[in-house]
């Protein structure tokens, strides 16, 4: 299944709706439980810079959600915002200009290609690297990106069932993805030879949270994809849903996964 053309749907949508951007940005924060544990991980390392202030770099801004989050959560610092949909920065451009944030500027860039050097304190990169083939040289680029003693948050599928993924016949869910997720171990193989230490790894999306993400996120997406139509019903559709996905992410949350589809990596330079 394709996902890019649902989320284009949306994108579309506030594109013509400014005015509801700050609306959908925190739907998507209520709604998509890998929010819920980088906004958490993103406010604990803030605090350890204490009242200084921070270069931050949102490698995959997306919608453009976590740098709108970062920008009034993280002060003071300053954001580099950076995508290769060149539609999606241009609309995020407007919209930050139009709401005076001053503290986030936009690029477009692929992050194969990226050449910063000790620039950044912290590096967030949310479900960006199941998507890249050539994530090895991703990792060097952050690795030059990040001052000494700076962080690297990583949020993607696990092997664990990422991308609905749970035996090597099936195919991943998502179909822009170029792995079904990553485990610890691959993460730590690919980013200690470039210098990273590991600082702290959570599996995310348990059993509960597993639970969770079907009832409110693929079963959805699936039904938008067979029919446009389904987009009318949606409405429904959640409220009559939400309070058990709500309860289940909850509980999630405030669970220490063993294992998880999702996981939250920290690296430290």
């Amino acid at each position: 299944m394709k996902y890019d053309p649902v989320k284009n749907i949306f994108a579309n949508t506030i594109k013509k709706f400014p005015f509801l951007r700050v609306t959908f940005y925190k739907i998507l924060d209520l709604m998509f439980l890998r929010s819920w544990y980088v906004r958490r991980e993103l406010k604990k390392l803030r605090k350890k810079f204490g009242n200084k202030k921070i270069n931050i770099y949102d490698a995959g801004s997306g919608y453009g959600q976590y740098s709108y989050f970062m920008s009034q959560k993280m002060q003071p610092c300053e954001i580099y915002s950076v995508d290769v949909k060149e539609d999606w920065i241009n609309d995020c451009k407007d919209f930050f200009k139009i709401k005076k944030i001053e503290n986030v500027t936009f690029g477009i860039e692929d992050l194969t290609t990226i050449n910063h050097r000790d620039r950044f304190d912290l590096i967030l990169c949310v479900d960006v690297m199941e998507h890249i083939e050539d994530d090895r040289k991703v990792f060097e680029n952050f690795y030059g990106a990040l001052k000494k003693g700076g962080y690297l948050i990583i949020n993607t599928p696990s092997v664990y069932g990422g991308s609905d993924v749970h035996d090597e016949e099936e195919e991943s869910f998502i179909g822009e993805h170029a792995r079904v997720g990553y485990s610890v171990e691959d993460l730590e193989n690919k980013l200690h030879p470039f210098g990273f230490q590991t600082f702290q790894t959570r599996f995310t999306y348990g059993f509960w949270g597993d639970k969770a993400w079907r009832l409110g996120i693929k079963y959805p997406i699936l039904m938008v994809n067979l029919s446009k139509l389904f987009l009318i019903i949606l409405p429904l559709y959640y409220l009559l849903t939400f309070p058990f996905t709500f309860i289940l992410m909850w509980i999630d949350y405030h669970s220490n996964n063993k294992i998880g589809s999702g996981i939250n990596f920290i690296a430290k330079k």
